[in-house]
């Protein structure tokens, strides 16, 4: 059965000029239950996480100023969200989410997060929206309790998983790629395992081309024995904060590429929603609700 974590909070402690986009937490649940993809029992409340997985990915100093409330003005900003006890607690849980969906992943072939994707979480920092990097935290946790030798992350959201790149940056056991705007956020990029970096405007044809000449040779190359995946929806043409120019159709196409080859290697896969800025929270929707409909599909 197809695990999706969800809990209320992923969406409540955010101040209203950032509900929109973010009630796309809400109303994908609630899509996905409408047109039967999804039943209640396809979903799980996740549970904070242990400090002591946090820790091995985040820095002691700066995960204590952050779930303290110490945080600088400065770093306040960075992140782009007001501190509050309340969104401290959202971002644990979302790691706490991705966590026990890879866990689920390992048992039924995939999980998912509809939230999570905070690739912009550096060790030490956050940036983007991201406080604890939910996808480096699981990968760790992975790695620790043995439960993986070898990961690969496939970051497909319109912006680079910077803060993915520099925390596996020494780590031999986690393969990092990431397909991005190259003339996007963040502007001073990391060095990730593999980067490309797509000119603005990138349509479906050229960006689908482009996956499907590295992903195969990539899962050949790294033998990961679990994937992560970042699909974000902002690589669309509607998105507001994205450069590239892809249709739902062809977002669509990306996510079943991916799905279709991981699952050809009968690898698990943990899968978190990432970014999705368009006008319409309708296409936000619907391109989210195929990543799910995908899921379902191939491993149901």
């Amino acid at each position: 059965m197809l695990k999706i974590a969800f809990h209320p909070s992923y969406i409540h402690p955010l101040p209203a000029k950032h509900r929109f986009p973010m009630e796309k937490y809400e109303l994908l649940p609630q899509q996905l239950l409408y047109e039967g993809t999804c039943e209640p029992d396809n979903f799980f409340e996740p549970e904070i996480l242990n400090d002591k997985y946090i820790l091995a990915v985040h820095d002691a100093e700066y995960y204590y100023d952050f779930l303290n409330l110490k945080l600088t003005q400065k770093e306040i900003r960075r992140t782009g969200f007001p501190l509050s006890r309340s969104l401290v607690e959202r971002e644990r849980l979302i790691a706490g989410g991705t966590v026990q969906a890879a866990l689920y992943a390992l048992e039924h072939g995939a999980a998912m997060n509809i939230a999570g994707g905070t690739h912009h979480a550096y060790t030490d920092r956050g940036e983007g929206f991201c406080m604890l990097n939910d996808q480096a935290i699981a990968a760790q946790y992975l790695l620790d309790k043995g439960l993986a030798k070898k990961i690969l992350i496939v970051d497909l959201d319109v912006h680079q998983g910077n803060g993915t790149a520099e925390i596996f940056q020494n780590n031999p056991a986690v393969f990092t790629f990431s397909m991005h705007g190259e003339k996007n956020y963040p502007f001073r990029k990391e060095k990730s395992d593999l980067d490309i970096g797509l000119p603005n405007g990138t349509n479906d044809e050229a960006y689908l081309a482009k996956l499907k000449e590295i992903l195969p040779n990539l899962l050949e190359k790294v033998k990961p024995d679990f994937v992560f995946y970042l699909s974000g929806v902002d690589v669309l043409a509607t998105d507001k904060l994205g450069k590239l120019s892809l249709s739902i159709d062809g977002c669509k196409e990306r996510d079943r590429f991916v799905l279709q080859n991981v699952r050809d290697k009968n690898l698990p896969i943990q899968i978190s929603m990432g970014g999705g800025y368009s006008e319409e929270i309708k296409h936000i929707v619907e391109a989210h609700a195929n990543t799910y409909r995908l899921t379902q599909y191939l491993y149901m």
